[in-house]
C-alpha cells in the first residue's frame, strides 16, 4: 500500500491500542510505536538514491521478509524503552509486532507484492486484487479513524470499519476472478495460456488484462467485465541464441527479469547503428504505453552502451532517463 494508507492503517491501531491499560501510560509512546511499526518496513526507499536496480531489487524485499517482520517489532521496543518512560515492553512488542505484520501483509494484495516469505522463498506474492493506492480503502479507515477523533469508542469506530474492509477485499477476489475467465474465453481457442494477470488500477471498475498464451501475447482493459484486449502480439521467447539472452547479465535488464512476472520484449535497430533491447511489463499499460520498462541499447560489438529500468510514462521522459544513466 501507499505511504498515506500505511499512516491511517497505524491510527486506527493507535486507536484500539489506546484502549489497552499496558498502554494507558503514555499516548505518546502508543501512538509513536504503532506509527514506526506501519511504516518501518519501507525504510528501504532510501534506495531509491542510489539507483533505480537496486531500489526495485529490494524494495519489498529483505525488510518485508520473515526475520525482519520478527526483527522490527524488538529495535522498535527497544527504542520506546529508552525514549519513554513508563511503558510495559511486552505491550509495547505486542502492538508493534501486530503493526508490521499488517503492514506486510496489506502489501501483498496489490500487483508489486513483496518477498514475505524469504528465507523460505524468494518469491514475489502478487496477489494484485488492491491497487497501491486504493481510494475506498483509504476513505473506509478515515471514517473509523474521524469517528474516534470525535468521541466514539475505539472499537465501535474501527471493528466495524475492519467488517467493510474484509467484505470490500473478498469483492475484489471475486471481481478479479471473474474477469479472468471472461478473459480466457475472449482469446482465441486455439491459443494454449501460459500466464494470465488481471491487475487492479485506482478505479474501482476498471482492471488491466495480460494474457500470455504459447502464441501470443494479449493486453487491454476490463470495464465492469467488458473486457477490450487493445495490443496482440506475437510472442518472443528468451532462447540462447537471442539478443536477450546476451544482455540478461546487466544489472538493469536482470532486475526486471528478476522482477516482472509478465512481460514481452522487443529488438529495434536505430539510426545511430546500435540496437534497442526493451522489456515491456505487461501489467502496466497505460494509454498505449507500457509504463515499466527495461531497456538497453548494444553496439555493433554487442556491448552495452545505455541501460535503464524504472517507472516512466511517456516516451520523451523515456529517452531522457535513458541517456542521462
Amino acid at each position: 500500500m501507499d505511504t498515506a494508507t500505511h499512516i491511517v492503517i497505524s491510527v486506527s491501531l493507535t486507536a484500539l491500542a489506546t484502549t489497552d491499560p499496558g498502554m494507558a501510560g503514555s499516548f505518546a509512546a502508543t501512538a509513536t510505536t504503532l506509527i514506526a511499526g506501519s511504516l518501518i518496513p519501507d525504510g528501504d526507499t532510501v534506495l531509491k538514491l542510489k539507483d533505480n536496480a537496486t531500489y526495485i531489487s529490494h524494495h519489498r524485499g529483505i525488510t518485508h521478509s520473515i526475520p525482519f517482520t520478527i526483527l522490527w517489532p524488538i529495535l522498535i521496543t527497544f527504542l520506546i524503552f529508552v525514549i519513554f518512560n513508563h511503558t510495559d515492553p511486552l505491550h509495547v512488542w505486542l502492538w508493534a509486532q501486530l503493526a508490521v505484520f499488517l503492514h506486510v501483509f496489506v502489501d501483498i494484495f496489490n500487483s508489486y507484492g513483496t518477498q514475505a516469505l524469504r528465507p523460505i522463498t524468494n518469491k514475489w506474492i502478487q496477489l494484485s486484487v488492491i491497487n497501491t493506492f486504493d481510494p475506498i480503502i483509504f476513505i473506509i479507515l478515515c471514517i473509523g479513524v474521524i469517528l474516534w477523533i470525535i468521541g466514539v469508542h475505539p472499537y465501535v469506530a474501527i471493528f466495524p470499519m475492519i467488517g467493510v474492509l474484509l467484505i470490500y477485499y473478498i469483492i475484489r477476489f471475486m471481481m478479479q476472478s471473474a474477469i479472468k475467465k471472461k478473459a480466457l474465453k475472449n482469446i482465441e481457442r486455439s491459443h494454449n495460456p501460459v500466464k494470465v494477470f488481471v491487475a487492479p488500477t485506482m478505479k474501482f471498475h476498471i482492471w488491466r488484462v495480460a494474457i500470455q498464451t504459447d502464441k501470443h501475447d494479449y493486453v487491454g482493459v476490463s470495464r465492469w467485465k467488458n473486457i477490450d484486449f487493445t495490443d496482440k502480439v506475437k510472442r518472443q521467447s528468451m532462447t540462447p541464441d537471442s539478443l536477450l539472452w546476451k544482455v540478461k547479465g546487466n544489472k538493469d535488464i536482470f532486475t526486471f527479469l528478476n522482477f516482472s512476472s509478465i512481460y514481452r520484449w522487443q529488438t529495434t535497430p536505430l539510426e545511430d547503428g546500435t540496437t534497442e533491447i526493451r522489456l515491456m511489463d505487461l501489467r502496466y499499460l497505460n494509454k498505449g504505453h507500457y509504463s515499466f520498462v527495461a531497456i538497453a541499447h548494444l553496439t555493433h560489438d554487442n556491448e552495452i552502451d545505455h541501460s535503464y529500468i524504472g517507472w516512466v510514462f511517456s516516451e520523451d521522459k523515456l529517452q531522457r532517463k535513458l541517456f542521462s544513466q
